[in-house]
């Protein structure tokens, strides 16, 4: 049996890390589920909807297992204010990602009633949406894990185009539904994968405003200034 002395700081410094391993398993996790409800879209792909349905519980699971780790850390150990913004920065990302999940799983469904009609229009924005979306989801992760501000800020700004290509795609849908009464439905499946997709760029943009505040100490989520942008909904 060893005699050396037990290292609290080591033992505290083991469960942050444990938080952040299930942080980045929870967002590989949710991008996983997103990429295969745009896969069941564009490729009108039933089986990959139910993979992208299916991957949500799992997400919900680490979410609460995250919760639990911040809140048995905090009750039992007295953090530094630097640790006190990094459990309440994972609690929020967590938050976050699981809210990336629930739209996921929102496109698959929306995708799974879309593929049994056929094809509205083709699909060039709202899979460039995607695309944004996910970059945006992918490198706030990064930024968390490599406390990177300036990427964060950047992230922040790239919202923008995802609202921009929303409402121009909202506006194209909108004039197909006043064509043709036929189209009403798919154009409205259509809003709500452009919406959902929306959505997952907010989140996105929240997580990196966390991480601001993460490295910073600094609230930006109401100081557009600081994000190099104005922002307009």
């Amino acid at each position: 049996m060893s005699n050396a002395p037990f290292d609290m700081s080591q033992f505290w410094e083991q469960r942050l890390a444990d938080i952040r391993e299930q942080l980045l398993l929870m967002s590989g996790l949710t991008e996983w589920n997103l990429a295969q409800a745009m896969r069941g879209l564009v490729e009108r792909n039933d089986k990959a909807c139910d993979v992208a349905e299916a991957g949500d519980a799992k997400v919900d699971q680490i979410e609460m297992r995250i919760d639990e780790m911040v809140i048995t850390f905090m009750a039992m150990h007295g953090p530094t204010a630097r640790d006190c913004r990094l459990m309440l920065t994972a609690s929020k990302i967590s938050n976050n990602l699981e809210r990336v999940a629930d739209e996921a799983t929102k496109i698959a469904r929306r995708a799974r009633e879309l593929n049994m009609e056929p094809p509205l229009k083709p699909l060039i924005d709202i899979p460039l949406m995607a695309d944004i979306a996910q970059e945006m989801l992918r490198d706030s992760i990064t930024a968390f894990t490599d406390a990177n501000y300036e990427l964060a800020v950047e992230i922040v700004a790239r919202d923008r185009s995802v609202d921009s290509i929303n409402k121009q795609l909202e506006r194209e849908l909108t004039g197909s539904m006043a064509e043709n009464p036929k189209a009403v439905t798919r154009a409205l499946h259509l809003m709500t994968v452009a919406r959902a997709i929306e959505r997952i760029a907010d989140h996105a943009t929240n997580i990196a405003e966390e991480v601001y505040y993460l490295c910073k100490a600094q609230d930006i989520r109401h100081e557009p200034s600081l994000k190099g942008t104005t922002s307009e909904k």
